[in-house]
């Protein structure tokens, strides 16, 4: 990493002043609101898989509206209990962040020397002595409220959660799996053939499993966006044949 240039600050008494490097600048990206998009890829995924299974398998029934009226049937219920899971899961968390919080709080008020030496145990492995981190812990005696904060970090690695990320959550898991079940259902509006209509279904389905599977990689960071694009096609593929198949198997008993 190259040093900042130095010049001569205006007063001219040999006082100088640091000069970013504009070629050098560290610039950290590091990917926000990963919880968003964590959502959106339950709810998507599971759009995606779901519906296309439940409309592969009622194909077979040979009637259109039988797969629309079913498919938008699970897409409304499947929408709610996903939300309703998203929900669940955010609240949990923040309930269970604040649950810790109140006893770690009665902790730092009732046995400040165990907590103290909790401190230590934590930095130690960090090549930090007891002299190194004897300020720390002076300050944080004297801020009992950033004392809890430092355990709830250090010591039980939580942050508190959004407090509006349940209703977020919720909202966004829903569409999001309404948005991708939508997609196997649309050829079935524009064609009564039911068996023309799950293949025009099963190559636009894996075409956006195939896509979605990729921007998933991409966005989480993955080392092989390919394989994960091949991945999440071949799960869905194998759901929608098993659930083409089951029904198949229903009506000849």
């Amino acid at each position: 990493m190259s040093l900042p240039l130095l010049s001569k600050s205006p007063d001219h008494h040999h006082q100088y002043e640091a000069i970013p490097d504009n070629n050098n600048q560290h610039v950290e990206h590091h990917f926000k609101s990963p919880e968003i998009i964590r959502d959106m890829v339950l709810g998507l995924s599971d759009g995606l898989t779901v519906p296309f299974a439940l409309a592969a398998g009622l194909t077979s029934l040979g009637d259109s509206r039988i797969v629309i009226v079913g498919g938008f049937a699970e897409l409304i219920s499947g929408s709610i209990s996903m939300g309703c899971g998203g929900y669940l899961a955010a609240k949990s968390d923040l309930d269970h962040y604040d649950t810790e919080r109140r006893r770690e709080e009665w902790e730092v008020k009732n046995c400040p020397n165990e907590e103290i030496k909790e401190i230590f145990d934590i930095l130690s492995p960090y090549g930090l002595d007891e002299a190194s981190v004897s300020p720390i812990v002076e300050k944080l005696k004297n801020n009992p409220e950033k004392f809890v904060d430092f355990m709830m970090k250090l010591e039980l690695n939580l942050e508190r959660p959004d407090p509006t990320r349940s209703l977020k959550s919720a909202f966004t898991i829903g569409m999001s799996y309404f948005i991708g079940g939508l997609i196997p259902l649309i050829p079935y509006f524009f064609m009564e053939d039911t068996t023309h209509a799950l293949l025009v279904s099963s190559i636009v389905t894996m075409l956006c499993l195939v896509l979605f599977g990729f921007v998933k990689a991409v966005y989480t960071s993955s080392n092989n966006a390919v394989s994960s694009a091949i991945q999440t096609a071949f799960v869905g593929a194998l759901a929608a044949a098993a659930a083409f198949g089951g029904v198949k198997l229903f009506e000849n008993l």
